[in-house]
């Protein structure tokens, strides 16, 4: 892994900051710093982990979106993508209401960035989430103690028009 990456970094990004961290660490040092962290590049099994991590430091799984991005394409520029809530599919609270769907809202939003390069759009649901969480919405996952919250249902309205009014 080290001399893939190491490798992949001299050819061509030399311009990025590198540095090798082991799982645990990195770990750590997301809750400790967060803002040190502009990209974290992982396999698989430790990405779950570390991300599962990050997801606290907003507070749920349900609040982060991801991407996984392949390379471009040598001839047309497009890369192969595959968009996702941080969060799996919480079986024990499907069908009840609960769920937050800001992770999957947000990864649609990273799909328009970063597929379809319509950025503009991206920015406008990015700032439907904002405008929704700063009226005080919360679904269960996200609400301080005593705090009323809203369903899937409620918060995925609320964001839509909010995105609405920002379209208008």
């Amino acid at each position: 892994w080290n001399d893939v990456v190491t490798a992949t970094h001299k050819n061509g990004y030399e311009d990025v900051q590198l540095e090798h961290m082991l799982a645990d660490a990195g770990g750590m040092q997301l809750v400790r710093w967060p803002k040190q962290f502009d990209v974290i590049v992982t396999d698989n099994l430790f990405g779950d982990m570390l991300s599962d991590v990050a997801a606290m430091l907003t507070g749920s799984l349900g609040m982060l979106p991801s991407a996984s991005l392949g390379a471009p394409d040598e001839t047309t520029g497009k890369r192969k993508a595959l968009y996702e809530p941080v969060h799996g599919s919480a079986p024990d609270i499907a069908g009840t209401g609960a769920a937050n769907p800001i992770a999957m809202i947000a990864s649609f939003g990273m799909a328009l960035r970063y597929s379809f390069e319509e950025v503009a759009a991206a920015d406008r649901l990015d700032k439907a989430i904002a405008n929704a969480l700063e009226k005080g919405l919360r679904t269960k996952d996200i609400a301080s103690e005593g705090q009323a919250t809203v369903s899937t249902t409620e918060m995925g309205d609320a964001i839509v028009a909010e995105l609405d009014a920002l379209s208008a």
